[in-house]
């Protein structure tokens, strides 16, 4: 994250030249201040951590040298031309006023849902059909968003009768949020089959759980 400190650039006056000409001589006389040097930039790194609370690392280089921030809320100031100063941990209202206007204009996390559905077929769990509301609010709350809609099966049954039915599930989920108002052009429609599990099991195994559609809003 940067902050970018800005100063203005020193005014640098200009010289003056006046000429005289009286008889057969010239009067000449310029007056100049030294020029002052513009002041440098300076920037503020500072590693913040994810969505989920995770906090990875980055490296700051600058000046021909290298420091890398892996702490959570740790800092460091680079100085136009200059080498990374030392890291230190930015906390308590530093770090909430240094890091408030950044974070309030970042996109909210993607928000997901899971769909269940009835044992082999494209029907709705009456509980998910409930769901299906809260669903819409956030859609709602968030405009404009992508969707993705994406449909899955357990493990019962061949391959390519679980890819249509997955299909299936997810085309009768994005009908639903098309029927309630959403913009069919911003969903993403795709489908796994029996592929990617919610819950791991052998072939061949009834799991409710893997009988799903997943919906997330961005």
């Amino acid at each position: 994250m940067r902050d970018r400190e800005s100063i203005p650039p020193a005014l640098r006056a200009t010289g003056i030249l006046a000429g005289i000409l009286l008889s057969a001589a010239v009067l000449a006389g310029c007056a100049s201040s030294p020029p002052k040097a513009a002041p440098r930039t300076q920037d503020t790194i500072v590693l913040l951590p994810d969505a989920s609370g995770k906090t990875g690392s980055i490296v700051v280089s600058g000046g021909g040298q290298e420091v890398r921030l892996s702490e959570t809320n740790q800092a460091v100031i680079v100085r136009e031309g200059s080498s990374p100063g030392k890291p230190f941990v930015m906390e308590g209202t530093d770090l909430s006023s240094f890091a408030a206007p950044a974070l309030k204009a970042l996109p909210p996390p993607p928000k997901q849902f899971i769909l269940y559905f009835e044992h082999n077929t494209a029907v709705l769990t009456q509980k998910s059909r409930a769901l299906l509301a809260t669903v819409m609010k956030i859609i709602k709350e968030r405009q404009p968003v992508d969707i993705s809609v994406v449909g899955h099966t357990d493990t019962v049954g061949d391959r390519r009768y679980n890819d249509r039915l997955s299909h299936r599930r997810a085309k009768a989920v994005a009908d639903l949020l098309v029927a309630q108002g959403v913009d069919r052009s911003i969903l993403d429609i795709t489908s796994h089959g029996k592929e990617n599990p919610l819950i791991p099991t052998g072939d061949q195994v009834h799991e409710p759980r893997n009988r799903r559609v997943e919906v997330t809003v961005r």
